[in-house]
């Protein structure tokens, strides 16, 4: 489950379609992203040993999926480059709370409520991308995405030893996650 509190639209699908090669070079930069997150959490928090481990496989994997993105992207004869980045991710964490403990499980959180956008999104591409290839390549990152958002909750279920104020505060940013998502963008982007 991924305990998303908004569904996106198909407004987003259709506009994502006609944009795939911008939205290419932005899921891109969105699993390069998350791997340098992952080996950021590893460096800040290397006195919390049940992180290291979980997050060392996601930054490898996050960055697996980041050189098959590039593939796609120059095999549809495109070239990864810069990119104005949306707002979503550091709105995101505009929630997260300044002081320890409280940082690192929302932090967790955040990148777990990011990890299930992303799914839910790959999801809609997968089933209506005119691209049977492209839509296929998507269909095939699901699994992961899923499992990356239940480790980051795992991790905070783990490291505070209460499952119930995890989901509570997991509901919590789920719903500020939904209020930054309803601001309109003009960008075409996997979050946005």
């Amino acid at each position: 489950m991924l305990r998303l509190r908004s569904e996106t639209s198909l407004a987003w699908v259709h506009r994502a379609i006609g944009a795939m090669d911008e939205i290419l070079i932005d899921h891109a930069h969105c699993e390069k992203k998350a791997a340098s997150t992952a080996i950021n959490l590893i460096f800040r928090y290397q006195d919390k040993p049940a992180l290291m481990r979980p997050l060392s496989e996601l930054a490898r994997e996050e960055l697996e999926h980041f050189e098959q993105v590039l593939g796609v992207i120059s095999a549809r004869g495109g070239e990864f480059g810069r990119q104005a980045p949306p707002p979503y991710a550091g709105a995101l964490h505009k929630a997260v709370r300044p002081q320890e403990p409280d940082r690192l499980l929302d932090t967790l959180l955040c990148c777990a409520l990011i990890e299930a956008r992303s799914c839910e999104r790959m999801k809609l591409l997968s089933e209506h991308l005119p691209d049977a290839e492209l839509a296929a390549f998507y269909k095939g990152l699901l699994a992961c995405e899923a499992r990356h958002h239940r480790v980051y909750v795992e991790l905070a279920v783990e490291l505070t030893g209460d499952r119930d104020a995890v989901l509570s505060r997991l509901e919590a940013l789920a719903e500020h996650e939904a209020q930054v998502l309803a601001e309109p963008l003009p960008l075409a982007r996997l979050h946005a």
